[in-house]
């Protein structure tokens, strides 16, 4: 049988300011991608939030950003490999004691925005994104684009890797995606989308928006649910893989070394 984590990211509310439908997309999700506080979340957030997944039993994994509020840690940033490391870290910590309260232990990292689009295409940043998880907990998870430097970074350090895909999202011929500045980066064809993520799943293939099949593994999906309709598109994502025999499950359960 054919096993694939679908994946969200989640606690991105802070303060008075609530945004995303994190109550419902767990409903639906195998493993919640919880922010840290730097670029969204803050410690109440990340308490209800972490409560939440337990709740419904969705896997737990730290998603840290740059430190950028007001940019939502989409903007790029200069830094070094020793900050990477360290901004990694201090975000890990952040969220493994909210999870160690719960009585739960972290799966995974995902890097959010910026970052893990700039350390996607950089070898240097990826290699310290992975030796900060190595040197904090060997046992998480890195999850990155697939295919990408940050896949070859968490091999290089010994680590466990998801190749992640996009459900909604077109790629490159390279493997990377397509910028949201340009046309076509994203797949509005809820229909379309679902059948470009079986293919993925169970062919280990998508065509790229300039026509051509690349070779992909999806080991763990990205949705979204910022809002009602993007919540019963997850619903049905998951609904179409289980109908078509794929387990959903957290990527704990099938990830090895």
């Amino acid at each position: 049988m054919y096993k694939v984590d679908l994946n969200s990211d989640i606690g991105e509310s802070f303060g008075d300011y609530k945004l995303g439908m994190d109550e419902e997309v767990l409903k639906h999700i195998s493993s919640a991608n919880i922010a840290c506080g730097f670029h969204a979340g803050d410690p109440l957030t990340m308490d209800k939030t972490v409560e939440m997944a337990v709740g419904e039993n969705a896997a737990i994994g730290a998603h840290p950003g740059f430190p950028d509020l007001m940019g939502f840690g989409r903007r790029e940033m200069k830094i070094t490999a020793e900050e990477a490391k360290c901004y990694i870290k201090y975000q890990i910590g952040a969220l493994w004691a909210f999870a160690r309260s719960k009585g739960v232990s972290l799966q995974h990292v995902k890097v959010h925005g910026a970052f893990y689009n700039m350390a996607a295409k950089d070898a240097v940043m990826s290699e310290a994104i992975a030796q900060a998880i190595y040197e904090t907990d060997k046992d998480l998870i890195l999850v990155g684009l697939a295919n990408s430097e940050m896949i070859k970074a968490g091999k290089k350090a010994n680590l466990k890797v998801a190749n992640e895909v996009f459900a909604d999202r077109a790629y490159n011929k390279d493997g990377t995606l397509v910028s949201r500045k340009k046309e076509g980066a994203m797949i509005h064809d809820e229909d379309e989308a679902i059948l470009r993520v079986l293919r993925m799943v169970k062919e280990g293939k998508v065509t790229a928006i300039t026509g051509e099949d690349i070779d992909i593994q999806a080991d763990t999906i990205c949705v979204h649910g910022d809002n009602p309709r993007a919540v019963e598109f997850v619903e049905k994502i998951k609904r179409a893989l289980q109908a078509e025999g794929v387990e959903v499950v957290p990527m704990g359960s099938f990830i090895k070394l």
